[in-house]
């Protein structure tokens, strides 16, 4: 039986720490860690977040190991709708990242939540 997307993002987030904007902006603002934009250059180029690193999932895992090799480095990931993310979160803590979040809002809310 095929699984759907929402059925593997289900499964992904069990192991990871998924969190809301308000909470992501507030770690940001003391932890000295990365927001990063995994959507795709246009979507990325149509509403940019405040603050945000933009990798696009597809070179995400190579990118991450070249310029970010800290395996403490607190990561803070976002897309339009989370599901992106979560696969991209779950990749990073195959790699050896230990402090991966989530952020489960859509791109709107994270881009009020940071414009400031």
């Amino acid at each position: 039986m095929l699984k759907t997307v929402a059925d593997l993002v289900k499964i992904a987030r069990e192991n990871l720490r998924v969190i809301d904007a308000k909470t992501a902006k507030q770690e940001l603002e003391s932890n000295q860690g990365l927001l990063i934009d995994v959507r795709e250059t246009p979507e990325y180029q149509n509403a940019p977040v405040n603050g945000a690193i933009h990798i696009p999932r597809g070179i995400l895992e190579p990118t991450m190991l070249a310029k970010y090799a800290n395996p403490q480095l607190p990561i803070y990931l976002h897309c339009a709708s989370g599901a992106r993310a979560t696969f991209a979160g779950e990749q990073l803590q195959k790699l050896g990242y230990e402090h991966v979040n989530v952020i489960s809002c859509k791109s709107d809310d994270i881009k009020a939540a940071f414009a400031s």
